[in-house]
This record gives structure tokens, C-alpha cells and sequence, in this order.
């Protein structure tokens, strides 16, 4: 039996084994005007496997650089496109940099963490104090929505204190709003929706 894994490594597998015999036996075609017109007809079956390209930007261009790799470099065609060269498509993959700072309270978020890094950082008193009033109920409308149980500010401003590493101490005079309050636009907008349909009903009933 003669598998897959025995055979010459394909270049490019999402085209299949057959494309790839035929770029290998367009390469061994003597006359160059032959050699053109044949590679051409691969081309369009090469553009025929995803239809749903062509009207990307270079996707001829990028069939073309296709059937030179597909051919190991070694194919000698008129091209309607630059000639790729092997270190072209060996460009070293740029890494996305992870933050290695671990979040201390996981179901708050990085984000939050970060945005009390830049509360304590900030100069201007007042805006500290509005942003950190601001923070803080969006703490507790979180801590609400996923906990699902009601929590008390000191345990919001215990957190905050925790989260700063100490930085930021809470005024003694600050107080949260209620978490009943911190929900109202989500029942404000289903009451008003359930109303409205509701008032529908009744219309299309006195008709």
C-alpha cells in the first residue's frame, strides 16, 4: 500500500496531492510556451477550489506565489507577478506579549485591576475621587450580576484597598449606591418593553 505518510510532504495541503503533481509535472515540461500555458490552466483550477477569494485584493497574486512554493522555487514560468524568493515566506512570526502580572481578585478582571493603577496614579484630587466613586459601584453592580446575592460596600472598598496593594485607603464619609439601584436601566427597559406590548394587546382587543 502506498499512504500519505510515506509520500513527499505536501507544501501547501489545503490544495491536495493532485495539485501538487500537477505544478510538479508543469516543472518538467521542456518548452517554456507550453510550460506557461499549463501552468496557467492550474491556476485556474487552483482559483476554482475558493471561489469565495476572488474578489480579494492579490488573490491571483498570492495563486501565483503559491504554485513557486508548491514547486520548491524550482519552476521556471513568466509570471505576471514579482518571483518570490524561500526567504519571503519564512518571515519570523512577531509574538503577542501576555501580561505576566497575575490578577489578584480573578472576578473583577485585569481591567479593573489596571484601572485602579491608574486611579492611583492620578494627580488631580477630584477627578481621584470621582473616578474611584465611579470604580467602585461598577465593583459592586459586577459583584451583583455574577454572584447573584447582595454585598455590602465594605466589602467592595476591602477589595479596592486590596487591589492598590494598600495605595488607595477609602474615605469614611463615601457611600455606595443601593444594588438595587445599580440595575435600574436593565428593569427600567424590560418594564417599559412589557408595558408597551402589553398596551398593544389591549388596543387590538377594542377594535
Amino acid at each position: 500500500m502506498d499512504y500519505n505518510t510515506q509520500r513527499k510532504k505536501l507544501a501547501l495541503p489545503e490544495y491536495g496531492r493532485y495539485v501538487h503533481k500537477m505544478v510538479d509535472w508543469v516543472t518538467t515540461i521542456e518548452d517554456r510556451d507550453e510550460r506557461n500555458r499549463q501552468i496557467r490552466a492550474v491556476i485556474v483550477v487552483m482559483g476554482g477550489m475558493n471561489p469565495h477569494l476572488r474578489d480579494v485584493n492579490d488573490f491571483k497574486h498570492k495563486l501565483w506565489d503559491h504554485v513557486h512554493l508548491m514547486s520548491d522555487f524550482k519552476i521556471n514560468i513568466d509570471s505576471p507577478f514579482p518571483i518570490p524568493t524561500r526567504e519571503s515566506f519564512n518571515t519570523p512570526i512577531h509574538t503577542i506579549p501576555y501580561a505576566s502580572e497575575p490578577i489578584k481578585i480573578r472576578h473583577y478582571g485585569r481591567n479593573i485591576q489596571m484601572m485602579i493603577n491608574r486611579i492611583v496614579n492620578a494627580e488631580d484630587s477630584e477627578i481621584k475621587a470621582k473616578s474611584l466613586f465611579m470604580l467602585a459601584n461598577h465593583m459592586k453592580k459586577s459583584y451583583v450580576t455574577w454572584n447573584k446575592e447582595t454585598v455590602s460596600d465594605d466589602i467592595i472598598f476591602r477589595d479596592i484597598e486590596h487591589l492598590s496593594g494598600g495605595r488607595i485607603k477609602i474615605p469614611e464619609n463615601i457611600k455606595l449606591s443601593p444594588a438595587y439601584n445599580l440595575n435600574t436601566s436593565v428593569t427600567t427597559t424590560t418594564a417599559s418593553s412589557k408595558s408597551s406590548g402589553s398596551s398593544g394587546k389591549k388596543s387590538k382587543k377594542k377594535k
